[in-house]
């Protein structure tokens, strides 16, 4: 097969092959007495499972887990996909933890739950330069103490940098958040974030199912590598 012959079943460029294959994401290729590359089913099935594995995984994970089996480390491959999956599941919850903070946006007392901003931070694993950032953004507008300037974070405010953070987590940007949290805050409830949370579970559950997707053209790549007669003379 030529380059041309790999690029154009899914619609690539034939430098974007050979680009492929230098990175380690396509086993090497013979050559013609010409210097021509040649490439087999094998180079093929790399292509078909490198192109599957990146809508689940993203390309640079993708890219890593196609360097490894080329390289003969499949075990290493294969922790790449379980942390994947792992990172999925971790988004699952954080997904379950925002519907379920959400469940709880009641109103809450002004004069409890006070907090200052270095507390706050702490409690959350953040950084107060990013809670500062995050009111910049107007994601959270904490009062100031009249007599030293210091930031004052009521419950509301804690309840608000909590949903700032779950979003953010889950992928958002500040400029998709701001306006989110400044629905519940005048609407008091869930409803103004139920089609983002939707579309968040929707997302979640595309990764998921093109993960499986992946697998498939993955394991029909590794059992091609482990049939001697369909490996090129390069990696034999």
């Amino acid at each position: 097969m030529r380059p041309v012959d790999m690029a154009r079943e899914h619609g690539l460029s034939t430098q974007a092959i050979r680009n492929y294959e230098d990175a380690g994401i396509l086993p090497a290729a013979d050559r013609t007495v010409h210097g021509y590359r040649t490439y087999t089913p094998l180079h093929a099935k790399a292509l078909r499972a490198f192109l599957a594995l990146v809508p689940g995984h993203g390309h640079q994970t993708a890219t890593s887990i196609m360097r490894a089996v080329n390289a003969g480390a499949t075990e290493d491959a294969l922790r790449l996909i379980d942390e994947s999956h792992g990172q999925l599941l971790d988004d699952r919850r954080t997904l379950q933890a925002v519907e379920a903070a959400l469940r709880d946006l009641a109103p809450v007392p002004q004069e409890r739950g006070d907090t200052f901003i270095g507390p706050l931070a702490r409690r959350l694993g953040l950084r107060a330069a990013t809670l500062r950032k995050w009111e910049n953004a107007g994601l959270v507008r904490p009062r100031r103490d009249p007599r030293t300037g210091y930031r004052i974070y009521s419950a509301a405010d804690v309840r608000d940098v909590r949903l700032a953070h779950q979003l953010r987590r889950g992928g958002y940007l500040l400029e998709q958040i701001a306006p989110l949290i400044a629905q519940v805050r005048s609407a008091g409830g869930i409803t103004p974030l139920e089609s983002t949370l939707h579309d968040w579970q929707a997302r979640l559950s595309t990764r998921g199912r093109a993960m499986l997707k992946g697998a498939t053209d993955l394991d029909a790549y590794l059992r091609a590598r482990e049939r001697p007669s369909e490996r090129p003379a390069s990696i034999q």
